[in-house]
């Protein structure tokens, strides 16, 4: 069984090591800068403190307005788990974030995904090309703003074509 850091402790503890970072905290996550995340990753794993060997999970939520890349981190040393979250692409506009797969060799697969399916451009990322769907396919499939190709068929003189 693990245990959750709470969000304001955690917060409280990657200050210490990464000065203005965070940007706010809830019980269980803690959001932070985009341009620190990599170094905020990279103090979660080898600060003997939190030992966060494992990155559990990368992926993405769409809020129309912006992106959140969430981390869920795990470690197994001290059988405890966190989350990380940060904002990107506010307008819908520069939507990337730095990769942490020098951090953690497993975020390859995982950013390329949120990159396919997403748009999350992961900066640094060692290779940073489409996972799931082919190169060269239409934009990203899980955005609110995906236009689907029945979607953007209209038909003559706006009759349906029932």
């Amino acid at each position: 069984m693990t245990t959750a850091w709470h969000g304001q402790a955690l917060a409280e503890a990657i200050e210490a090591f990464a000065p203005g970072a965070v940007v706010s905290s809830s019980d269980s996550d803690v959001w932070v800068e985009p341009s620190a995340i990599s170094s905020v990753c990279e103090g979660l794993k080898t600060r003997p403190e939190f030992k966060f060997d494992l990155l559990s999970s990368v992926t993405a939520v769409d809020y129309i307005d912006h992106f959140e890349v969430v981390y869920h981190l795990t470690s197994l040393p001290y059988a405890a788990t966190a989350v990380l979250k940060t904002k990107v692409g506010q307008g819908r506009t520069e939507a990337n974030v730095p990769s942490v797969v020098p951090v953690w060799r497993g975020a390859d697969y995982q950013e390329r995904e949120v990159w396919d399916l997403m748009g999350i451009r992961f900066d640094g990322h060692p290779n940073h090309k489409r996972i799931m769907l082919w190169e060269g396919f239409p934009g990203h499939p899980l955005r609110k703003d995906y236009v689907t190709y029945d979607q953007s068929i209209q038909a003559p003189n706006g009759e349906d074509d029932e």
